[in-house]
């Protein structure tokens, strides 16, 4: 399997490859050259495995030749060995046509963990390898970095740089970063957004100071094996609700696009989906491109679902590439226009291109509360913010009445106790097993909103990796 970048002119690069790169360096995103296809009989024979068969099922046709079948089903059972549920990803019904997906059962209690428990095995097995080392820098709305964390700390040949908004995520979210005390793990708080952070991550990346003494890698969702992981759970709900002979639709709350962009791989892969909601809260830049074809940022407006705080959706270029004619010359000119104007049109092609699998919708504060409220009181089901955001926008669609719908269950509620308190006047508790999380000592570094500091606070304490 080869892997091209969205903008065209980055070296093609094989699966192990783009797990260690993260971003291509002409600033792209990395996807595979050509989709693998399941048939219909492939994808029923999918039916009963366990979730670690599933994913090495899946993600094989991806890896090639960088990691033997057995190998790779070898690192899938002891990433998904360390979840609460003997299911991995439960489905859990709410009424008739309403499903929940949950996510939430890894170490940090989001969907992150689906992914990054995995990446993190793929960055040790890739690194030991080619015998070197890895510097990753990754910023974060939340729930990327405990994950990431979780999945790395105390690795020998990692280390991990985690930007986060100061005092912009819950205190749970925070805290499962700054309670992480390994000598590899540096936590950043910098004034700003999370779009700040994103944008100099991003910077991090094409900085030659940098990576002339540092291999840099990702574990945001512009990392390709980290989006490969999140694709799984779309054929396990799918499979268990009657797939491939009977569609399925899911509803997916969206910052960064990269989990519903996920569903897209899996549609590509044969995976009969009938519609992807992209659920957004008032931070709406996906809606309003995916309704009217304006792709333009604004400013941050901070809510209750922190995550999907983001006016910047760094994976909706590799839809626009796929949908748009995969041209990767006019997809760097088009992203070129929008990181100097902040804003851009798209193509005829990529909005018919899109419009042929994604609706979307968007939910205020109110419509949160109240999706919030109706899954307690009508289905008994106490869930986050971000989810009642995609059950919002799951309850809104439109779609024939033998299809069912899957809301991805993004986090577990405790992680937003004060918002579900104030929806439901109920306050989750945190699980037993980080039921002392406040009680752990903290470590974070406070930083200016600016790449200069940043940079030199990485070079200070970032370990050459040659």
């Amino acid at each position: 399997m080869e892997y091209v970048s969205t903008r065209g002119s980055a070296p093609t690069l094989d699966f192990a490859g783009v797990t260690l790169a993260g971003l291509a360096n002409d600033g792209g995103l990395y996807v595979p050259r050509k989709w693998p296809r399941f048939s219909a009989d492939e994808i029923a024979a999918m039916r009963g495995l366990s979730y670690p068969q599933l994913a090495a099922r899946v993600m094989q046709p991806f890896v090639g030749d960088s990691l033997a079948p057995e190998r790779l089903l070898e690192l899938c059972e002891q990433a998904y060995g360390r979840f609460a549920h003997a299911a991995v990803t439960p489905l859990v019904q709410l009424d008739e046509r309403q499903w929940l997906l949950e996510l939430f059962h890894g170490p940090t209690l989001a969907f992150k963990d689906v992914a990054l428990q995995l990446l993190g095995l793929l960055f040790e097995e890739f690194l030991e390898r080619d015998d070197s080392r890895l510097t990753i820098v990754g910023a974060t709305s939340g729930d990327t970095g405990s994950a990431a964390i979780d999945a790395v700390a105390g690795r020998e040949r990692v280390e991990i740089f985690m930007l986060h908004p100061k005092g912009r995520i819950s205190d749970v979210q925070r805290c499962q970063m700054t309670t992480v005390r390994a000598p590899n793990v540096h936590n950043i708080a910098i004034e700003g957004s999370f779009d700040d952070a994103q944008a100099m991550v991003k910077r991090i990346f094409g900085d030659e100071t940098v990576t002339a003494t540092h291999r840099i890698g990702a574990v945001n969702s512009i990392n390709w094996a980290r989006l490969l992981a999140q694709v799984v759970y779309y054929f396990a709900a799918a499979l268990q609700l009657g797939a491939p002979e009977r569609k399925v639709a899911f509803s997916v709350p969206t910052g960064n696009f990269g989990d519903v962009f996920a569903g897209h791989v899996a549609a590509r892969m044969g995976l009969p989906i009938e519609q992807l909601v992209v659920a957004t809260n008032i931070n709406d830049i996906l809606h309003r491109a995916l309704t009217s074809g304006d792709y333009s940022a604004g400013e941050v407006t901070p809510t209750a679902a922190p995550s999907m705080d983001i006016q910047v959706s760094s994976n909706f270029e590799r839809l626009l590439f796929d949908v748009g004619g995969r041209d990767g010359a006019a997809m760097a000119e088009q992203m070129r226009g929008f990181e100097a104007e902040r804003a851009m049109q798209l193509t005829n092609t990529q909005r018919e291109g899109a419009a042929s699998l994604f609706t979307s919708a968007r939910a205020d504060e109110s419509a949160m509360a109240q999706a919030l409220r109706w899954a307690h009181e009508h289905a008994g089901e106490v869930i986050d913010p971000h989810t009642a955001i995609g059950l919002h926008a799951a309850r809104a669609a439109n779609l024939p009445d033998d299809v069912p719908m899957v809301t991805l269950a993004t986090a577990h509620p405790a992680k937003f106790r004060d918002a579900v308190e104030r929806a439901t006047g109920l306050r989750p508790a945190l699980p037993a097993r980080i039921g002392d999380l406040f009680s752990r000592e903290e470590a974070c570094s406070d930083l200016p909103g600016t790449y200069e500091a940043v940079r030199e606070f990485l070079m200070a304490n970032a370990t050459p990796s040659a």
